[in-house]
């Protein structure tokens, strides 16, 4: 039988692999064949999912475990021999991988991606493995003392978990750039992609090399710290501290703090208790919050420490006139996309259930001298979409809202982990009594059925732990302001609601990210977004992911709100806030100074309550993003 009847398998079992090996890379240790490296994307129909196809590369070669060096794509003897070299390049692109190489059996075509020379080689002269380290030595002009950081293996012990693709990338690209002399350094990946992992590797590798010896990790949220210290951060032990009441150990070498522990305030900073040179390296964890911004108490400290190397870490960099994390960090070292997760299958898909009120959508005027619940007279103005629960309280309204989210979750699961975001904490307050009206069995069974977790609440806040917990069955339904927009780890969330007023890009994407966990074994593959605000209309920019992620035409009778609106307010600097390092707005509760009513003259209360309006429905949408990231509408 000739070369031309043999199968692709053939050809590779008989030519390709002995050419391979002959050449000194180790099959077993050195060469993965059929490497999968994406999960396949979950398609979504109606409540049924199926895994889409894996992108499986040929072959690669690593030099070392977690260092990819070459990648071989094959072909039957009818091809040409540098058919599969494109394929191979996009493989290589995604994983990488500077070396590209194409084979039908007859030989290989070789694509130096860092020089992008093209060169043919027979089956014998393919290039051992210290030859083609030596050549991208040179190529990428790696020094001695660069070397050693870059061959500092991956913290690994027996079942221990393994990088994705994109982490390895991340986590190299980042170390490598850190052993160049690199001082700043942003990596942006996906809400639910991994960045605490990402970031410990990235630690052990430099710390462990020795290039780093004193290294500073600064969230925002005490969840956070204590997150990364029982999780990805264990296996550092007893090399590590967690800053606390502002009293610092010198002995130790990983410290993890909150930056408002660190900051203080002027002429109590805790940080000026070290030198300014005691850190060689600082990780800001959820940097788009404070470290852009050039007035910030995250800027105190990072400009103390400033001989440190800084890597900031976020889902969503912000670009603003007042805050830009490029402008500080420089243009990121690498992105890895909510969308790009989603196609790779490493994230959840999502339905979008966008439900009009009709006062929502037609707006609300007050009769002439007409008055609240509390004998206040309302201003006499039209109120819309961004004024309720804000301004104005329509009773009825907040009632259907919580009778949707009930009607929904008892079509498809009532135990389904839940979270709606409200306009503030009064806001919150009033649709946990309204979702317990709704679901008044299940909250007689348990009264952690609904809580409210919000900044202000210690009962609720205790309860973050077991919402979190796939393993915990309640709380079920948690409702919050600001308090879970960013870093809780919910793995279970499937339903995420829509009821606040969402102008800011980073504020919708870090919102939508609680959903995209992806829990296979727990009967996760998907979530669901309830949207009562129209803030599904920020699919539709681009600014986040370069391509919409979904996008919605308004029709004419659709609101149109202008974005960044004085009603929504900005909170990335954390100033004056407390432990968690988040301000919630009260609005209607009394706490410290705030009054209760904004006192210009007039009893002006700070909202109108009404409770003789109507609210009804006027239209519900299902929508979902098909393979082809187009937005489909299932039902109306």
């Amino acid at each position: 039988m000739g070369k031309r009847q043999l199968s692709e398998e053939d050809i590779k079992a008989r030519y390709i692999t002995p050419a391979i090996t002959n050449a000194g890379w180790d099959i077993k240790k050195q060469v993965r064949l059929e490497y999968a490296f994406t999960a396949g994307r979950i398609i979504l129909r109606g409540n049924i999912t199926a895994r889409g196809k894996q992108k499986r590369a040929d072959y690669v070669l690593f030099y070392k475990n977690n260092f990819p060096l070459a990648i071989v794509e094959a072909k039957d003897n009818n091809h040409a021999v540098g058919a599969g070299l494109q394929q191979a390049i996009d493989y290589a692109k995604a994983l990488d991988i500077d070396y590209v190489y194409a084979s039908n059996g007859d030989g290989f075509v070789e694509q130096n991606l860092i020089t992008g020379e093209v060169s043919q080689l027979a089956l014998a002269a393919f290039p051992s493995p210290e030859d083609l380290y030596k050549r991208y030595r040179i190529d990428k002009g790696i020094s001695m003392a660069e070397e050693k950081v870059m061959l500092e293996p991956y913290y690994y012990i027996p079942n221990y978990k393994t990088p994705r693709y994109y982490q390895r990338v991340a986590i190299n690209r980042t170390v490598d750039a850190v052993a160049k002399g690199r001082d700043r350094i942003l990596v942006v990946s996906a809400t639910g992609t991994g960045k605490t992992y990402m970031t410990f590797q990235i630690i052990y590798r430099l710390w462990k090399s020795g290039l780093k010896k004193k290294i500073l990790f600064l969230a925002d949220r005490n969840v956070l710290i204590d997150q990364t210290i029982s999780g990805d951060f264990k296996p550092f032990g007893g090399k590590m501290t967690k800053v606390q009441n502002r009293n610092l150990d010198s002995s130790y070498e990983i410290y993890l703090a909150l930056y408002q522990q660190l900051a203080g305030d002027d002429g109590e900073e805790a940080f000026l208790q070290f030198k300014p040179n005691f850190f060689d390296l600082i990780v800001i964890d959820e940097c788009h919050r404070g470290s852009a911004k050039e007035e910030s108490a995250w800027r105190k400290i990072l400009d103390y420490f400033s001989s440190a190397t800084h890597v900031g870490c976020t889902a969503t960099p912000i670009e603003t006139k007042e805050a830009s994390s490029s402008t500080y960090f420089g243009e990121p070292i690498y992105e890895y996309s909510l969308k790009q997760g989603i196609d790779d299958g490493f994230l959840a898909p999502y339905k979008v259930i966008r439900i009009g009120l009709d006062r929502d959508l037609e707006g609300y005027r007050p009769e002439a001298g007409k008055v609240d619940k509390h004998g206040y007279e309302i201003e006499d103005r039209e109120y819309n979409a961004k004024d309720f629960d804000r301004k104005l309280v329509i009773d009825d309204r907040t009632r259907v809202v919580a009778s949707k989210i009930t009607e929904f979750l008892k079509k498809t699961d009532r135990f389904s982990k839940t979270i709606v975001f409200c306009v503030d904490i009064e806001h919150a307050e009033r649709m946990r009594q309204a979702l317990i009206n709704e679901n008044k069995d299940l909250y007689a069974q348990n009264d952690r059925y609904i809580m409210r977790i919000t900044g202000d609440n210690d009962i609720g806040k205790a309860q973050l732990e077991n919402f979190i917990d796939e393993e915990s069955t309640y709380p079920v339904i948690a409702i919050t302001s600001k308090l879970m927009t960013t870093g809780v780890d919910a793995k279970m969330c499937k339903l995420i609601v829509l009821e606040n007023n969402i102008n800011s890009m980073t504020e919708f994407k870090q919102i939508i990210g609680r959903g995209t966990r992806l829990l296979e074994d727990y009967g996760k593959t998907y979530f669901s977004i309830m949207d009562f605000r129209n803030a599904s209309r920020l699919f539709a920019d681009p600014a986040f992911d370069g391509e919409p992620e979904v996008v919605i035409d308004l029709g004419p009778d659709d609101p149109v709100d202008d974005p960044g609106t004085e009603d929504e307010t900005e909170y990335d600097s954390g100033q004056d806030a407390g432990n968690d390092g988040f301000k919630e707005d009260p609005a209607g509760y009394s706490t410290g100074d705030t009054p209760p009513f904004n006192d210009d003259g007039d009893d002006k209360p700070r909202k109108y309550y009404v409770g003789d309006v109507v609210v009804k429905v006027l239209s519900e949408r299902i929508q979902y993003v098909d393979k082809d990231g187009k937005l489909i509408t299932e039902s109306l």
